[in-house]
């Protein structure tokens, strides 16, 4: 399989933040959308666009209570929009307002995402939850608004995308586990579902001037996504210490939210990837392709793409998987 995973190299450490990744980058005149961005590693991204100069818009299910964690945290002028993404109606309202307003779209980082139920929950479509918000829902919302990221004539769509990925390819026959559901399993298929849905995605509208990325941000203790696992099982896995601080390794994944916005950020604007796409990012860079099994332990956070993520064979039965269960076909 042919592949595009080979570093730039860009420069940039593990420990890179956000602010670093962006340091000299004038985003004025930009327009970008962060679903999920009022909290956890979204509210840093939004941070550092808004502080480059770009113009936000988050996409949360309580537009009143993303205004008021945006307004804790120090974070100004971002518009607050709703947006639920396991509702297709919500999904399509939002896109529709920000199509009517005319702003051509530069910047949509898809970051949304919940922690493993751990016992299967469907939507009201009956779709697996995790596949139903980290992927399908995105999905809807990247196809509605496929008009606007044409009209910026050079935009970017980052899909947030985990390390995980490596562990689950799609489960072609059952993805919504109406057999055998493990909440590990069913996230990681909805992480490699994003990076595939970045690869297609730059292979069709590359030439419209729009370019796919999916970005792994590091394990950051705190977010929404890991506050469901209990103290315990944090120390476990070596996320934290025995006095419940967070446990900072950068070079082995382990990331304060500064760190976990770099990746996002430098996929959603850094020069450096100009005329690139297509690509899982880490680190601040592209990824390396790696399919050694490696596994996860208090020690090590395996996070190279694995060749599963970014099959284009794959990436394009996904996304016409993808538009069967949403009964749309947009975009060609």
């Amino acid at each position: 399989m042919t592949h595009r995973q080979h570093p730039i190299p860009s420069g940039f450490t593990p420990a890179a933040t956000a602010a670093d990744v962006l340091a000299g980058v004038d985003l004025t005149g930009r327009n970008a959308v962060v679903t999920g961005g009022h909290t956890g590693i979204g509210s840093e991204v939004v941070r550092a666009l808004a502080g480059a100069g770009a113009t936000v818009t988050t996409g949360s299910r309580d537009p009143d209570r993303a205004r008021e964690e945006l307004a804790e945290a120090g974070i100004d002028g971002v518009r607050s929009d709703r947006l639920d993404l396991l509702d297709p109606a919500s999904v399509d309202a939002f896109a529709a307002r920000l199509r009517t307003s005319g702003r051509p779209l530069h910047i949509l980082v898809n970051s949304v995402g919940i922690p493993a139920p751990a016992t299967r929950e469907r939507d009201a479509r009956g779709y697996e939850k995790q596949f139903a918000v980290h992927h399908l829902g995105h999905f809807q919302l990247t196809l509605a608004l496929l008009p606007a990221l044409r009209a910026a004539r050079g935009a970017r769509v980052v899909n947030v995308s985990s390390g995980a990925q490596r562990f689950s390819d799609i489960r072609w026959d059952d993805p919504h586990f109406d057999e055998g559901y493990e909440p590990g399993t069913a996230y990681a298929q909805s992480k490699t579902a994003n990076v595939l849905h970045a690869v297609e995605l730059d292979r069709r509208w590359s030439a419209d001037g729009v370019r796919g990325f999916a970005a792994h941000p590091g394990v950051v203790v705190g977010t929404n996504l890991n506050r469901a696992a209990d103290p315990a099982g944090h120390r476990a896995m070596g996320l934290i210490d025995e006095t419940g601080r967070p446990v900072i390794d950068p070079a082995g994944g382990k990331k304060n939210r500064e760190q976990g916005a770099a990746t996002v950020v430098f996929g959603a604007a850094s020069p450096l990837l100009d005329g690139l796409g297509g690509v899982y990012l880490k680190d601040s860079d592209i990824s390396v392709l790696d399919d050694e099994p490696r596994p996860l332990t208090a020690d090590s956070v395996p996070s190279e793409v694995a060749s599963h993520s970014v099959d284009p064979v794959s990436a394009r039965r996904l996304w016409e998987l993808s538009e069967e269960l949403l009964a749309v076909r947009v975009g060609g």
